[in-house]
């Protein structure tokens, strides 16, 4: 919850028990404790078609706004150079439902009922959710330097409707659309490194590997491969000018590009569900982050960050993202910590991602032509209550 209030800054900051979703090398500098917190997420998401010769124009908003989304961490210290811990995040998800019929009867082939944005039936979308378990243990390798590992085990969940009209281009249509929801299992490794330079500087560095997933057998026919979690590389500084003043920095690196279910341009000519079948044309990004925290009094501390990313999606995948429009870039971010006991603590945040619209030529896969658009914006707010042993 502090991360979140400070824009994302993490990787040169005490994380506290949630250092096995940021920098687990944080441990070894951060009091032994347990967090418990929850914020709601409230994505606004909405897709339009225009332009096309054969009237498969429409505009859709999506509905479900509002997911609770819990996080727990745990860190207790075994002695002075070993620590440990466990923490409990929401890694990511999406979530689209755009409800059917923007298309008239007939307009998507002769007899066709009214139709969702991409041709199929009903209720248009998808539903992902991923959660990861993150036990840490971190070595304290000197006074001022750390070094950690945390085992990310990951468990996702996900759905999709409405994609029928793709049956034909599917290497297992039965498993394609409207299969419920499918679990996958995965794992991979987060390590860390924390450095105090000195009492005014700290530097952080992580490199997550890529998660690698089991396939979602229900949806065998649409991925071209395992959903993995991507790769990612992050350094921070963090400056502490005066007791009471921290300013801080990161930059990350996430590895789309290197995920085939996600990274296969969707113009691809093998069919879905193959290993060179479509996906989003998602590519891999640059994330940076600025964040400030100061400490008002001995029982206020506010926080405020901004965080910019590049945009994933490429305009000759606009149609295909439909469902998955992850296209903001812009974020703000404000938050506070209030100390309830002299062990306890209480951490609030707010964070706004701002409306970001992208436009490109609609998919072949659809006849007609045209122009489809998509936008995103996306707020959240959560509490965090962390106790110290």
């Amino acid at each position: 919850m502090k991360t979140i209030g400070m824009g994302g800054v993490s990787y040169a900051l005490s994380s506290g028990g949630m250092n096995g979703a940021n920098n687990p090398a944080s441990a070894s500098f951060a009091d032994s404790q347990v967090d418990l917190g929850v914020y709601l997420f409230s994505p606004d998401r909405g897709a339009q078609r225009s332009g096309n010769a054969f009237g498969l124009n429409g505009t859709a908003n999506s509905g479900d706004n509002l997911f609770a989304i819990p996080e727990i961490g745990l860190l207790y210290h075994l002695n002075d150079t070993w620590s440990t811990g466990l923490t409990v995040y929401g890694n990511g998800g999406m979530n689209t439902s755009y409800p059917g019929g923007q298309i008239p009867a007939n307009t998507c082939g002769l007899g066709a009922p009214a139709s969702n944005l991409l041709c199929g039936q009903g209720k248009l979308g998808v539903n992902l959710n991923q959660v990861i378990i993150a036990p840490t243990l971190s070595y304290k390798a000197a006074s001022n330097f750390s070094v950690a590992v945390a085992p990310q085990l990951m468990v996702q969940q996900f759905s999709a409707s409405g994609l029928q009209a793709f049956s034909g281009y599917s290497a297992a249509s039965g498993d394609l659309t409207n299969r419920g929801s499918s679990y996958s299992y995965g794992a991979g490794l987060k390590f860390g490194a924390f450095w105090v330079a000195s009492p005014l500087v700290t530097l952080g560095l992580t490199y997550q590997t890529e998660i690698s997933a089991s396939k979602f057998s229900n949806y065998a026919g649409l991925f071209a491969a395992p959903l993995n979690v991507p790769a990612n590389l992050g350094f921070g500084v963090a400056l502490h000018p005066s007791a009471s003043l921290t300013l801080a920095a990161d930059f990350e690196r996430i590895f789309y590009g290197d995920v085939r279910a996600i990274a296969n341009q969707s113009s691809s000519a093998s069919p879905l569900g193959t290993l060179n079948g479509p996906g989003f044309g998602w590519s891999s990004i640059n994330v940076f982050k600025v964040g400030v925290s100061y400490v008002v009094s001995p029982r206020w501390t506010i926080r405020a960050g901004y965080n910019h990313s590049d945009n994933p999606i490429s305009t000759q995948n606009v149609t295909f993202n439909l469902l998955t429009p992850a296209v903001v870039q812009h974020h703000a971010s404000v938050g506070a910590t209030y100390q309830l006991t002299a062990k306890t603590q209480m951490t609030m945040a707010y964070n706004h991602a701002f409306q970001q619209t992208m436009s490109g030529a609609t998919s072949p896969l659809l006849p007609g032509g045209g122009t489809d658009r998509i936008r995103l914006s996306e707020d959240e707010v959560g509490l965090a209550v962390a106790y110290h042993f």
